[in-house]
């Protein structure tokens, strides 16, 4: 039995479907991924057999004037280079699931169409679900018809498919997955086609590096800084900085896509690249980032209180649950104010918060990935299997 597993985004738009290939492999079945080349090496890492798709997410990997995968007129491009690379990719798969950007996922599911086999659709955060609202979802229809149409149709013509509309409905299917946890993410009031699973999460067993341990045992737990892959943090880190040093704590900031650096070298802050986040949240103080799904889900996990700045990227949804949940606070961005950051610190850092992420983070689900993965092998075992509406 085999599985693909196909996505495109940020780190953290990947690192759960890394997380959920690894579990489709242990619980015996043969996985395959398609991603952006940014991807190989941590693929390699996972023990994860990966086709490279498409250009470089990391903006400073891509040739200059290049734009995003996601701009409008790279849409063409990106749906060609998955008709020309999936369908070897998906040969010999029992069931095909995809995530991120919906043009990549309406290529996905064309091939696992002509294969006849089920396709699944998943998303990390509530606020990226279809809207039940009709009238919404008809524009949603119609904007990515306009944008992806007529590439499609050239790409489901390649395979021998006839063209298809309503690609948004295509894309997600009437019953996406949605790979959060209940607690921290609850579907919108009234779902009932949503399929939650949990967030799929890998254990990261890697030691934290020599120079860290010896940053953390060296004085009181710092709070940490970092905003994952995004970019666009408009000075987000020295304002955080600035506001934690003023409230007489350490730093310890993560460099992170955007290669973030220190204003100083005051022994009281220490920048890191890519560390083990699972254990080093478990010794800080708070943690201030970006809304990312990953870093609010192992944040909450962790039981550490959150500052969570909204803006860095184009989602709000996790920085009004960390303060709905009495788990931390949020802060308007990208740029935020000192004051507002440092109203934000002294509401994380109350004895009263961290009590209330400590009681949270042992309600939190682990086992997303293993749901996640048992639904996709009794697709992939079913007689007949359909791809579903």
């Amino acid at each position: 039995m085999r599985v693909l597993i196909s996505g495109c985004g940020s780190r953290g738009d990947v690192e759960p479907l890394v997380a959920l290939a690894v579990r489709v492999r242990e619980l015996g079945a043969e996985v395959r991924m398609c991603a952006p080349p940014d991807y190989v090496e941590r693929c390699a890492e996972a023990g994860v057999p990966m086709v490279p798709i498409g250009r470089p997410v990391r903006a400073g990997a891509r040739p200059p004037g290049m734009p995003p995968p996601g701009a409008p007129e790279a849409a063409a491009e990106v749906i060609a280079e998955q008709f020309a690379h999936v369908p070897a990719a998906a040969e010999g798969c029992d069931a095909v699931l995809a995530s991120g950007l919906l043009p990549t996922a309406v290529a996905v599911r064309s091939v696992a169409e002509k294969l006849g086999v089920p396709y699944f659709y998943a998303v990390l955060c509530p606020d990226h679900l279809p809207s039940a609202n009709r009238e919404r979802r008809d524009q949603y229809n119609e904007g990515v018809d306009r944008l992806a149409g007529a590439a499609v149709d050239r790409g489901r013509a390649s395979i021998g498919l006839p063209p298809v509309r309503n690609l948004f409905d295509y894309g997600y299917t009437e019953r996406p997955w949605l790979a959060a946890d209940p607690i921290l993410a609850p579907p919108p009031p009234g779902d009932q086609d949503t399929v939650q699973t949990g967030a799929w999460i890998l254990p990261d067993e890697r030691p934290l590096p020599p120079e860290v341990v010896a940053f953390l045992d060296a004085g009181p737990p710092p709070v940490y800084v970092g905003f994952g892959s995004s970019l666009g943090t408009a000075g987000a880190d020295k304002v955080s900085i600035e506001a934690i040093r003023a409230q007489g704590h350490r730093v310890i900031l993560n460099r992170g896509w955007a290669d973030l650096a220190l204003p100083d070298d005051g022994d009281d802050c220490l920048a890191v690249g890519d560390v083990n986040l699972q254990a080093l949240f478990g010794r800080v103080a708070a943690a201030v980032h970006h809304d990312g799904a990953g870093t609010s889900h192992v944040a909450t996990r962790a039981g550490v209180p959150q500052i969570v700045v909204r803006h860095i990227i184009p989602q709000v949804y996790y920085a009004e649950r960390v303060a709905d949940l009495g788990i931390g606070a949020a802060v308007d961005g990208p740029a935020p104010a000192f004051d507002a950051m440092s109203a934000a610190l002294r509401t994380a850092l109350a004895p009263e918060t961290r009590a209330r992420a400590a009681d949270v983070a042992g309600r939190i689900r682990a086992d997303g990935a293993t749901v996640a993965a048992g639904l996709l092998l009794e697709a992939a075992g079913r007689e007949n299997p359909a791809v579903p509406a």
